[in-house]
């Protein structure tokens, strides 16, 4: 009996009435309608929420990796509003030298002031018109103060501008002096590096200007009769040229790399000769006789090595070598500069080969480039990256930042670099060096250059080289415009260039 009344109530509960299921029925509706009505909500709503959890972790990110870079980028426009509580640091040579400074005008301005002139121009720069050199890269660390307290202290309560840090640079004063002093008048440009290093001693371009007179400058530059004026042009890292015969160390580095055996060739110079249908004579139709690679190198004989790139090389691999020494590629160097070109390849024509393996054609390099690559032969195959900047210290002499030594990395094999320097010491002792560079009283190698720049027989005059022997000292770039003309050359710049330098190592052991 029990059993038959929980039958009844169970059936009582389980029985809904029409109404109530059309009722039901209609609530499902309605809520499922609406689930698809907020379903895009719901979705952006997520989108929102993670939009917002990256930016807020972007922030984060920023502030603690990248404001530092973002502040210091010389292209940001609001470190000008820097100097209404700072005074501009001072630029420093290598030897402490003061390269640029502030001083109070007699109205009480600060005034950007130069003391050597035109000597540092294209390096140090300007802090006008944009900047130039070390004061636009520096601009951030110039204006920034890290004197003591209680400087800034006394600094605030006289109503004074903080002191800026000072920035010091590699650049050796008397060195570049005598890079000056040896070009005289002429056209061109030195760099110098300290072959160890990579630190750059000298970066001279000439004609240079006095950046104490900059609006002057600017002014007639941008005049119609000063349109044409290349005086702001850095010639060491912007200037474009035909390498000349210095090419035919990358041509020699590639017949040694193919031919295990490069002592045994031999090539029979009759002062002209025609390769690929392109007649090639050396300089003043010398004929040079039975030359082995070595003497081909130091008489920097054009048939040749146009001999080795019609007939002895992969043209292929002569462009892929020229790449690994950073033709067409970026150069470790953190400054404005023009990128080195090699257009030569496999499937360029026959008739392009023996001007380019001489260095003329298509190709061109800056001073820089070239010093890099000698440099890279002097450390067994290891290209330095160029530092201009050492440290920045504070008006205190707190060390704030040390820029440290860096290499770029591996660009040629070192038994390759050892094997072609007693070859870059011949040019200095018995080949077309050997006028300025005989009777050294240190060891000396390198390599000259006569690259012509127009049809009339005109032409740059080039010397690239290094110091030291088995020890580098430094590496020496040349390039002096318009040799035709001035009949001063590169090798005779550089002779007395590397001459100052030993002069000046001795005076200040």
């Amino acid at each position: 009996m029990l059993k038959k009344k929980d039958s009844i109530s169970k059936e009582k509960k389980e029985y809904i009435s029409p109404q109530m299921k059309e009722f039901l029925e209609r609530e499902a509706e309605r809520s499922n309608k609406n689930k698809a009505k907020n379903r895009p909500i719901v979705f952006m709503t997520y989108i929102m929420v993670i939009t917002f959890m990256a930016l807020f972790g972007y922030v984060i990110y920023f502030m603690v990796h990248d404001a530092d870079r973002v502040v210091a980028d010389s292209h940001n426009k609001r470190q000008s509003s820097f100097d209404k509580f700072v005074t501009r640091g001072e630029i420093i040579s290598g030897d402490d030298v003061v390269l640029a400074e502030t001083k109070t005008d007699d109205e009480g301005n600060d005034k950007r002031y130069y003391p050597y002139g035109s000597l540092f121009a294209h390096t140090v720069g300007y802090n006008s018109y944009g900047g130039d050199g070390i004061e636009l890269e520096y601009n951030f660390q110039l204006m920034r103060s890290h004197s003591n307290i209680v400087s800034k202290i006394f600094d605030d309560l006289n109503d004074e501008k903080h002191d800026g840090d000072n920035v010091y640079t590699t650049y050796n004063c008397e060195l570049t002096q005598a890079a000056a002093d040896a070009l005289g008048g002429a056209n061109g440009a030195v760099v110098v590096m300290d072959a160890d290093t990579g630190d750059i001693l000298v970066m001279y371009s000439s004609p240079t200007f006095d950046p104490n007179d900059i609006d002057s400058v600017w002014e007639n530059v941008h005049s119609d009769e000063g349109s044409s004026s290349t005086v702001l042009l850095n010639r060491c890292t912007q200037g474009m040229y035909a390498p000349g015969s210095t090419f035919k160390v990358v041509t020699a580095l590639e017949y040694m790399r193919e031919h295990k055996d490069y002592e045994d060739y031999t090539h029979d110079c009759y002062g002209s000769d025609i390769f690929n249908s392109v007649s090639i004579r050396c300089s003043n139709s010398t004929e040079h006789g039975t030359l082995d690679l070595k003497g081909s190198l130091a008489k920097s004989c054009n048939t040749s090595f146009a001999n080795i790139g019609s007939n002895e090389i992969d043209i292929g691999k002569l462009h892929s070598l020229a790449e690994d020494l950073l033709f067409n590629k970026k150069l470790p160097y953190d400054y404005g500069y023009s990128m080195s070109q090699f257009v030569l390849d496999k499937d360029s024509d026959d008739s392009e080969i023996p001007q380019t393996v001489i260095g003329q054609g298509d190709t061109l390099i800056t001073p820089l480039h070239n010093a890099l690559i000698m440099d890279a032969i002097a450390n067994g195959g290891v290209m330095m990256k160029p530092r201009v900047v050492t440290e920045i210290r504070s008006v205190n002499d707190a060390l704030i930042e040390k820029v440290p030594v860096k290499s770029y990395g591996q660009v040629l094999e070192p038994e390759l670099a050892k094997d072609i320097i007693p070859m870059l010491e011949a040019v200095c002792s018995e080949g077309t060096a050997s006028e300025y560079m005989a009777y050294k009283s240190y060891p000396v190698a390198g390599k000259t250059g006569t690259a012509e720049y127009d049809n009339n027989g005109n032409c740059n005059s080039w010397f690239v080289g290094f110091t030291g022997g088995d020890d580098p000292d430094i590496v020496v770039s040349v390039i002096v415009e318009d040799y035709t003309t001035n009949q001063i050359s590169g090798t005779s710049v550089a002779s007395q260039i590397m001459d100052r330098y030993y002069e000046i190592s001795e005076k200040t052991k």
